[in-house]
């Protein structure tokens, strides 16, 4: 029990997991060169003695020890203010570890129905809290034919489900599609993909099991290779992640590990919780991208003369409104927090929905601003290796020259950054996941229809219309 060690970490990965990735069964993904970026990355969240965000990464739990701040349940405002901060600098690796947030958060819902269940939730949390685990958002089901029922598809196992139930816990069976950092956890935690109906019981499960459980099986992608060079991929050489096609055959979970086995109830109810926490992390991700995309234009414009251009300003401005209108969502969602019964705190959840939705709907168009600034150069600008070349070297620093006081080798980098995070590796993944993370657009309008105050809207209509609460026009005093 305790914190972990980076290297701990890293050991704690060889534990017999079944991981596949380009045809490969990879038996020993530390030794791996396709896991070396993201091994890194996660290992890093392990650092609570580093200069720069160590001591923001562990807190002092309410029993005296210490764990990661991903664990710690918001009771305050200022805590968070202090989770914001912290996933502002956490990889996704860890960042997953958030169902944790989204199952205690319904706890309190599930204890109404299943005690024993709410139990389970409060027990594998503190587990995996005080032995330093990290855990997946695992939810996504493959869903077959979207116009049918998951009890009604050609194979029933599309969606995951239940196939047996004994006295020492249940059997389950399906897959899970888009599971970020699958590999690289310690558990993965189900969760219902959507509302069931009681002729579905066997599909409305949420449990946890280990990753090198009998039965689990990853299947990996990512959007980059193995090995990048960080000049001409400054993102996606120190940033790419896998996402795991998990499959559960027939894979047994002990019933102090589930959450739902059955109670149809609290399905969409799970699923909503985990979309709330996941949409903040989103939103928390585009606060700072859309920051950075910026301060790219403002350079790239800069380093071409153009900073002045009224062209080049309005597609600043447009950058700026989307940028600024991001960060005050997220501030204005922490300061109106919503308290669940047991004093979880968490973002005000229409403020969250309508964010990422807004943060969804245009990031597309904001970065075509983007790209209108930087022009052709973000595909064609020569690599990295030309550049130190001697005779190739020579003739792109006299042509890439704008001005004495700007760099080449400082405008090749902004060009690339520019290139990678919305036109290359990295930016095809984060244009598919600014839009469906924590679900697709419908999923946020759905939210927005379901919290915001439709009938105090309705009211107010209805006065400015001059309709009184009973219906009936308001009569005009005589003149």
């Amino acid at each position: 029990m305790g914190l972990k060690t980076p290297q701990q970490y890293v050991e704690s990965l060889r534990d017999g997991r079944v991981t596949y990735w380009d045809g490969e069964r990879i038996d020993d993904i530390t030794r791996h060169p396709r896991f070396k970026v993201p091994i890194a990355l996660t290992a890093v969240d392990y650092d609570y003695d580093a200069a720069d965000y160590g001591a923001l990464r562990r807190y002092r739990t309410e029993e005296g020890g210490e764990a990661h701040r991903i664990y710690q349940i918001p009771r305050s405002e200022q805590d968070l203010a202090k989770r914001v901060e912290l996933l502002q600098h956490t990889s996704i690796g860890t960042a997953v570890t958030g169902v944790y947030m989204a199952l205690m958060s319904v706890k309190d819902d599930v204890a109404q129905v299943n005690p024993q269940c709410a139990d389970n939730i409060e027990r594998m949390y503190r587990h995996c809290r005080d032995h330093d685990l990290r855990a997946a958002e695992v939810i996504t089901d493959p869903k077959g034919d979207r116009k049918r029922r998951a009890h009604e598809q050609d194979d029933p196992d599309l969606y995951v489900r239940i196939v047996d139930r004994n006295k020492d816990g249940i059997v389950v069976r399906g897959a899970k599609l888009h599971i970020t950092a699958a590999s690289l956890v310690h558990e993965l935690v189900v969760m219902p993909t959507k509302g069931m109906r009681q002729d579905e019981k066997d599909y409305a499960v949420s449990f946890s099991v280990p990753v090198n459980s009998k039965g689990v099986t990853i299947i990996n992608r990512s959007f980059a290779p193995a090995e990048l060079n960080a000049f001409d991929y400054p993102a996606s050489a120190h940033h790419s992640m896998p996402e795991g096609f998990v499959v559960f055959d027939d894979v047994f979970v002990p019933w102090d590990r589930v959450f739902l086995a059955g109670e149809v109830q609290l399905a969409s109810r799970l699923a909503q919780s985990l979309g709330l926490w996941e949409r903040t992390g989103g939103l928390i991700e585009a606060v700072r991208m859309s920051e950075l995309f910026v301060g790219l234009a403002q350079l790239v414009s800069e380093h071409q003369g153009k900073d002045r251009d009224p062209t080049v300003m309005n597609s600043i401005a447009e950058l700026i409104t989307y940028a600024e209108m991001l960060r005050m969502s997220l501030d204005y969602a922490c300061r109106h927090f919503e308290t669940t019964p047991s004093g979880m705190v968490h973002p005000n959840t229409l403020a969250i929905n309508a964010a990422k939705y807004y943060y969804a709907a245009n990031y597309h168009q904001i970065v075509r601003y983007l790209h209108d600034v930087s022009g052709g150069l973000v595909l064609t600008l020569p690599l990295e290796a030309d550049l130190r070349n001697e005779e190739s070297g020579r003739h792109i620093r006299k042509y890439l020259h704008t001005r004495n006081d700007v760099d080449i080798e400082t405008r090749m980098r902004v060009y690339n950054l520019i290139r990678d995070l919305t036109a290359d590796a990295y930016g095809g993944w984060q244009f598919v996941v600014a839009l469906q993370a924590g679900g697709g657009l419908a999923a946020q309008r759905i939210m927005m229809n379901r919290t915001y105050d439709l009938a105090r809207a309705k009211a107010r209509a209805l006065e400015a219309a001059g309709v009184t609460t009973s219906g009936s026009p308001k009569r005009q005093a005589a003149e």
